[in-house]
């Protein structure tokens, strides 16, 4: 028989024979400890085997005649084990609860690959993942990170780490001989928090052992508190802090996973641990004033019942002041709380950092490139997570776990940072946001799990400009979760540069739906993804009036679906496919389907390779339509025949006006500057070449008109254009 007894650390064990009684006889009715005593003394049952777990502080509670062997559990020593542990854990799509349907298992082994080249070359990420329970975090994280596509998520990145420590501390105390009992993840808060919090507010990364004395507060602390002290270093100080391993920084330490330092310093906020020395005494003064003024004052009104002393309740009810307004004073922490969190959420130094989700992903997967020098100057500590995280901490289910782990937050003080929250946190994120602290600001709410205050942020947003960040699975569906709270129009959404595919469009789907201008450029959209937009602009809830589809590989299948979502779209005025390979087929599909539109006011067909038979047909159908008169179809391969076909066409005659040149007859074109700023914003994406001959054959065509006409004001404007169109020829050849 093999006896394993977990956690010795929490029975108070009594070896002398005075205190527990030998006992060999299996059937006899004993205590509990009594039992296991006697199974370590080898009298009950011999010929057992016994293994025991215990904390190191624990190890000296069974005398050493007892224990055959010694052994420390230290973690993975062989980095095999780590990345066969990783190649496994993370081959199960849903083994941290996530969605995994639909991730292939290249993605699978990418990830891999790219997490043991980091742990090859980041020292310190491999010093955490020795720790198998750090492991298990790193490939949740992963999870959430890459396989996450419900809405909203199953998670919360505050979720996971709250998990984590659950998996590690739940049920813990410090020391079961100490007779408070304080629980171990309490008491993690008081102290490592504490560092953890005076390290992100002076942004600090390595402590010193004179930074955690002080943290600690070694001075100040009673002999049994010492003792405890030294019960957290030798059992738990090394999960939360290891050695620097950075030259240079030897003997120093860091926490073991970075973003534990900023869960850990939210954690001691929200938890009202940040107190001064006059709030620490008022508190504990108030309290005993509390109590012995109810007791002393019940005493009293009953003497003076019967002796003529009616001035000393008057007396003893004015000790109830002091606990009652300290209580008013009290509740300004809320306030304070809500300060903070509003104060680090939108810090101006951090706004052109990458989101904090990008952030974590470097973290742990490292950075593609060449590895910085030894000698190179560090980038300055970031620390973007940590009002998130408070804000997490503070949702319902994070609060429930907390309580199982002796972090009591109360309902209340729930209610009163959220209720000051409004105050700070909403009020500031009307300032215009840079798009990746826009999306930082959602994952906030997002993490803050409060629907009905999420509701209220987000009525606030009528322009969500998220361009350039890089849309995942994880953050389409906090974007979707989020605006799905309200059901407010949007007037505009740039997703321009974001990465998106066909997965991402279905994601936000209800929310492209509600926003009037929709700006889609530079993501790559085939003609999956031109499905996808069909469906949307069919829909009968679509409000999209403006869409932007520049600098995407539509083509001519894509453009055949577009042209049906123009037939039955109601809503649409304003359509861009500059620079969507969609050729003279695809344009001539747009236009047999263009006459069942009654809506559209401006099609952008430029650059897509159109010849004159193309142009034409698309310009007559534009001529009968009712409300199309514009059309753009610059740059595009129009002969000289074709181009004086399409100058001759006027706005009062035609209904219609072709946007080909920038000249019109002997006078500059009205939308000059128009096409010229479209061109700008576009050349670092198209072919330098071919836009360096057709701003060639403007320049001619421009200096040709302006020495037609006799008009020395439109001479001026001629050679101020030819200016602008030199200045971006010189540009082109310099390759700036």
């Amino acid at each position: 028989v093999l006896f394993i007894l977990n956690g010795l650390e929490r029975l108070n064990l009594d070896f002398r024979l005075a205190g527990t009684e030998l006992c060999c006889d299996p059937s006899e009715p004993v205590p509990p400890s009594a039992i296991v005593v006697n199974l370590l003394r080898k009298y009950l049952l011999p010929e057992a085997s016994i293994i025991v777990t215990t904390r190191p502080s624990a190890v000296r509670r069974i005398p050493g005649k007892y224990v055959g062997r010694y052994a420390e559990i230290c973690g993975f020593s062989d980095t095999n084990l780590q990345k066969l542990y990783f190649q496994m854990r993370l081959s199960q799509p849903s083994c941290s609860g996530q969605d995994g349907v639909g991730s292939s298992s290249g993605e699978q082994e990418n990830l891999v690959e790219m997490l043991s080249r980091n742990l090859e070359r980041h020292n310190q990420i491999t010093a955490a993942c020795f720790l198998p329970s750090y492991c298990w975090l790193v490939c949740t994280t992963l999870h959430f990170l890459y396989f996450t596509k419900m809405v909203p998520p199953s998670q919360t990145l505050t979720g996971i780490y709250t998990s984590f420590l659950r998996l590690n501390f739940s049920g813990e105390v410090l020391d079961s001989t100490y007779p408070s009992n304080i629980s171990m993840m309490k008491y993690v808060a008081k102290t490592v928090g504490k560092l953890a919090y005076e390290g992100v507010m002076s942004r600090k990364t390595c402590f010193s052992e004179d930074d955690l004395q002080q943290c600690f507060e070694v001075e100040m602390k009673t002999e049994s508190e010492l003792n405890l002290l030294e019960v957290f270093r030798s059992d738990v100080f090394r999960f939360f802090l290891s050695p620097c391993v950075q030259p240079g920084k030897e003997h120093t330490f860091v926490f073991t996973i970075p973003a534990m330092q900023e869960y850990l310093a939210a954690l001691y906020v929200v938890l009202g641990e940040k107190k001064t020395l006059a709030q620490r005494v008022g508190k504990e003064l108030s309290e005993v004033v509390g109590k012995v003024s109810e007791d002393v004052a019940v005493v009293v009104n009953i003497i003076s019942k019967v002796l003529p002393l009616r001035f000393l309740p008057v007396l003893f009810n004015l000790l109830k002041i002091f606990p009652r307004y300290f209580s008013r004073l009290s509740g300004k922490d809320q306030d304070a709380i809500a300060h903070t969190m509003a104060e680090e959420l939108f810090k101006e130094e951090d706004y052109y950092n990458d989101d904090v989700l990008d952030q974590i992903n470097s973290s742990i997967l490292g950075v593609e490139g060449p590895m910085r020098h030894p000698d190179e100057a560090p980038d300055d500590e970031v620390f973007e997570l940590f009002p998130i995280f408070m804000g997490g901490i503070l949702s319902r289910r994070n609060r429930a776990i907390l309580e199982q782990l002796g972090c009591s937050i109360k309902n209340l003080a729930a209610f009163e940072i959220a209720k000051a929250m409004k105050k700070t946190v909403i009020r500031n994120s009307r300032k215009g946001l840079p798009p990746s602290e826009l999306m930082d600001y959602l994952f906030f709410l997002h993490e803050f799990q409060n629907e009905r205050f999420t509701a209220e942020a987000i009525r606030s947003l009528r322009t969500v400009n998220l361009s350039s960040v890089k849309m995942s699975p994880l953050k389409c569906s906090i974007l979707a979760s989020v605006m799905g709270t309200t059901s407010h129009e949007v007037e505009e959404l740039n997703l321009s540069s974001c990465n998106l595919d066909t997965s991402s469009l279905r994601i936000l789907f209800a929310v492209l739906l509600r926003c009037k201008t929709l700006h889609l450029q530079l993501n790559s959209l085939g003609s999956d993804a031109c499905k996808e937009i069909r469906d949307l602009l069919l829909h009968d809830k679509c409000m999209v009036s403006n869409l932007r589809l520049t600098n995407n590989p539509v083509g001519e299948q894509g453009a055949q679906y577009l042209a049906e979502a123009l037939a039955g779209n109601r809503s649409l005025t304003r359509l861009s496919l500059l620079h969507t390979a969609l050729g003279d087929r695809g344009a001539e599909v747009l236009a047999q389907h263009l006459a069942k539109n009654q809506h559209l006011q401006e099609l952008n067909l430029g650059y897509n390779s159109l010849t004159d038979t193309a142009a034409l047909q698309v310009v007559e159908v534009a001529k009968k339509h009712a409300t199309l008169d514009k059309v753009h179809l610059y740059f595009n391969d129009i002969s000289e025949d074709g181009m004086r076909a399409l100058d001759s066409l006027r706005m009062d005659r035609d209904g219609v006006r072709a946007l080909v040149f920038l000249t019109a007859g002997t006078d500059v074109s009205d939308y000059w500057s128009n096409i010229l700023n479209i061109v700008q914003k576009n050349l670092p994406f198209w072919d330098r070449e071919r836009v360096r001959q057709h701003l060639s054959l403007i320049l001619q065509d421009l200096e040709s008109s302006r020495r037609q006409t006799a008009n020395p004001w439109r001479k001026a404007k001629f050679l101020r254009v030819e200016s602008e169109v030199k200045k971006m020829l010189g540009k082109l050849q310099q390759g700036t």
